[in-house]
C-alpha cells in the first residue's frame, strides 16, 4: 500500500483546535461578543421603560368624562372610580375651607357637591365652566372629591364645545 490513501497505524483524531473552527464555521461564524449581549440588555430596558411611560400615559388619558347630570346618574355604578366631571359653578356656592374649596357644579339642572383638595386656578370663579378630575366619596351622600380644576375659559373652548355649552344653555334650569 503506497499513496496518500495508505496509512500506517490508527488515524489520529483531529485536534482540538481545528474541531473548534469547523464547528465555529458550522454555525455561521458567530461566537459569544459580551458587548452585543449588553447592548441587547440596554435596547431591552429602553423598550420596557417607553412601553411604561406609553401605558401609564394611556392610563391618564382614558379618564371618563361626565357631564354631572350623567355622573349623577350613574353615581351606583361609578363607585370610587377616578372620572373628569364637566360643570358650570354655581354662583354663591364657593366657599373656603383652609386650603380646600367647597363648592358646587351645575349641568342640565343638576347639581353636584364638590370638595377641592388645594388651591383653584387663580381663573376659577363663579358662573364659569369647569371640569374637575377626581372621583365620588364612598358614602353615597358624600361630595366628588376633586384634586384638579381645568377652567374652560377661553374663545377656543366655546368654539369646540358650542354643541355642549348650547345644549346646557338650552335646557337651562328653571329659576
Amino acid at each position: 500500500m503506497s499513496g496518500p490513501e495508505a496509512t500506517e497505524g490508527p488515524v489520529a483524531p483531529e485536534t482540538s483546535a481545528s474541531t473548534a473552527t469547523s464547528t465555529s464555521d458550522e454555525r455561521g461564524g458567530r461566537r459569544f461578543d459580551p458587548a452585543r449581549l449588553r447592548l441587547g440588555i440596554v435596547i431591552a430596558l429602553i423598550c420596557g421603560a417607553l412601553a411604561f411611560l406609553l401605558l401609564q400615559g394611556l392610563g391618564n388619558a382614558t379618564t371618563y368624562f361626565y357631564n354631572a347630570d350623567e355622573a349623577l346618574a350613574r353615581r351606583p355604578e361609578l363607585g370610587e372610580e377616578r372620572i373628569r366631571l364637566q360643570g358650570t359653578v354655581v354662583p354663591g356656592s364657593v366657599r373656603q375651607t383652609g386650603r380646600d374649596v367647597a363648592f358646587q357644579i351645575a349641568y342640565a339642572c343638576a347639581t353636584v357637591d364638590v370638595r377641592h383638595q388645594g388651591d383653584p386656578p387663580e381663573l376659577f370663579a363663579d358662573g364659569i365652566p369647569v371640569v374637575l378630575e377626581g372621583a365620588f366619596a364612598a358614602a353615597p351622600g358624600d361630595a366628588y372629591r376633586s384634586d384638579r380644576i381645568l377652567v374652560k375659559h377661553t374663545s377656543e373652548y366655546r368654539t369646540e364645545e358650542a354643541d355642549r355649552l348650547a345644549l346646557a344653555a338650552e335646557q337651562g334650569c328653571p329659576r
